[in-house]
């Protein structure tokens, strides 16, 4: 017969395994990463080839940031939402909660930096650099447009780089189409313009006829944006980037938007 004593140290047992196994499932508890369950909603200013833009045919979101999200939510485990929108509207999306990223080209400026928090960057390669036909072999550099006739695209930053550069006759024009026809036209020497473009044009088979010279102009990296509370979602999206980058899939993804 069991005695009251030992009666009360198996029920005192018993009332603490149960309360060890309560606790230990409380843990288990996982905190929900995005807005939506299961559901990764980034948003993004869709004019921005080769980073995100409408495929001509379709109206489907393609490009490198596209593709980049695209896996970083599978290794989360959720289903991607890609959102288009003004490039205003992202900050203010992502603080209210519509959106739980933000993947645009955007750079972690200080005044962005009071209003979002920031992944590890993703493009280093950004700035400026100088694209001339291949068969040139007297550029090798931006100073050496000195005296040349210099493409760069009307209204943007290149148009002040070339002017700046002694003795250059500066054609602006519309477009960066314009500049890669008139380069293999040669009725330019070479052209000064935004090295991801440059990059993406050339991938696209312009690498037959131009080349890039030179390095390109110091910019800030690109990063990732997301709601400053949600450090969580930042943390395990970094977590992704490392990942893809060290088993070569950021290198393959890479590789399919820019030729160097």
């Amino acid at each position: 017969m069991i005695s009251m004593k030992k009666l009360g140290l198996i029920l005192c047992t018993a009332v603490l395994s149960v309360g060890l196994l309560a606790g230990c499932g409380s843990d288990k508890k996982e905190v929900q990463l995005t807005q939506t369950a299961g559901v990764l909603k980034v948003g993004s200013e869709t004019t921005f080839p080769p980073f995100e833009f409408a495929e001509e045919n379709t109206n489907k979101y393609i490009g490198f940031d596209v593709d980049l999200s695209e896996e970083v939510a599978k290794r989360l485990g959720l289903k991607l939402e890609f959102v288009s929108m003004g490039f205003d509207a992202l900050i203010p999306a992502t603080q209210s909660g519509n959106i739980d990223m933000i993947a645009a080209g955007i750079n972690a400026t200080p005044e962005r930096e009071k209003a979002l928090a920031f992944s590890e960057p993703y493009f280093k390669e950004g700035g400026f650099i100088t694209i001339v036909r291949k068969d040139n072999t007297d550029i090798k550099k931006m100073d050496d447009l000195t005296n040349k006739r210099v493409g760069v695209q009307i209204g943007t930053v290149p148009v002040e780089m070339a002017k700046a550069i002694p003795g250059t006759d500066v054609k602006e024009m519309d477009s960066n189409s314009n500049i890669f026809m008139a380069l293999q036209a040669g009725t330019i020497d070479g052209a000064i313009i935004d090295q991801a473009v440059a990059m993406y044009y050339l991938k696209q088979g312009a690498d037959k006829d131009l080349k890039l010279v030179g390095e390109g102009t110091d910019a800030p990296p690109f990063v990732l944006g997301f709601n400053k509370s949600n450090t969580a979602l930042r943390d395990k999206v970094n977590e992704a980037l490392k990942a893809m980058r060290e088993d070569g899939t950021y290198q393959k993804i890479y590789s399919k938007w820019f030729a160097k």
